[in-house]
């Protein structure tokens, strides 16, 4: 790791840093010369996210900054198999870099080659998974899978899960994109599969690996599995949910939307059902979405 790269490391580290704090710096001094000479107040900036890292108390002393301890974190990432991709490495996935407040690093442990791989389709929903939608993920994913689609998501309980899941069982690759850290994986019952996408696989986070995942860190993750994809695919969601929140970063970004329709007595299917009416693909089969992925 070179010495800049290590810096920026380094300062991701820094409690409550936020995204705008590491941009201000960047203009400043693009070399990251000053960064232990720094007053820790001029870190402090104002962002759409909450601060990228608060795994250590707020009133953490600046010296701690500085300290051997956050040198030794970031040395023992090799040890540990994790790889760290800045936004300035070649490695960094282009079509993330488009995106509002692209991160400024992942950190990232499996098979990093599959972040080249594409086309890479999101799939999200409702941790509540109902029958319908795992049947139509079970229907849907193998013909996506015998195409090449990637599937992103976000390791999450329910849909998240059982995409990964499938996925892998139908011989395709997917990746986890995870709130918090890698050393923290939530939910606790997701743990055997993050393990496996650990060594066959790929998880990443933007925090770094001892960052235990909080609650602002689930919606700001979702602009990234759905900026590493082409298009994201909506399986089940609530009028309110996450899930419309990823739904949102696609649209925003350009990248295409596809939502699978259900019945109106049906409150998971809501969400989804709104999605069409404002302009989201229908989806019946894995066709509906190959001809816009092959595109």
């Amino acid at each position: 790791m070179d010495d800049f790269k290590e810096k920026l490391i380094h300062l991701l580290h820094y409690p409550n840093i936020s995204w705008n704090a590491v941009y201000q710096m960047l203009k400043k001094d693009p070399t990251l010369h000053s960064l232990y000479h720094l007053h820790p107040q001029l870190l402090q900036q104002k962002s759409s996210f909450p601060p990228l890292n608060t795994f250590q108390d707020s009133q953490t002393s600046f010296l701690t900054f500085q300290s051997e301890i956050i040198h030794e974190q970031i040395r023992q990432y090799k040890t540990n198999e994790i790889i760290v991709i800045s936004i300035f490495d070649k490695e960094y996935p282009a079509v993330l870099k488009e995106i509002y407040q692209p991160p400024w690093a992942l950190f990232a442990k499996g098979d990093i080659s599959l972040l080249d791989k594409e086309p890479k389709l999101a799939v999200v929903g409702s941790r509540q998974a109902t029958l319908y939608g795992k049947n139509a993920i079970r229907l849907i994913f193998p013909k996506l899978i015998d195409e090449g689609v990637l599937i992103v998501s976000g390791l999450a309980k329910g849909i998240d899960a059982l995409a990964h899941d499938t996925a892998i069982k139908n011989g395709g690759k997917t990746i986890g994109v995870i709130a918090g850290g890698i050393y923290h994986i939530y939910p606790k019952e997701n743990m055997n599969l993050a393990l496996e996408m650990m060594k066959n696989q790929l998880l990443i986070s933007e925090y770094p690996p001892d960052t235990k995942p909080l609650k602002w860190h689930f919606p700001a993750r979702n602009r990234i599995i759905s900026g590493l994809s082409k298009g994201t695919f909506i399986i089940e969601a609530k009028r309110k949910s996450g899930s419309l929140i990823t739904a949102n970063y696609a649209v925003n970004e350009g990248r295409e939307v596809f939502s699978l329709p259900g019945s109106i007595f049906n409150p998971f299917s809501s969400g989804t059902n709104d999605l069409i009416q404002q302009g989201a693909k229908l989806v019946t089969s894995a066709e509906d979405i190959l001809e816009e992925l092959k595109s």
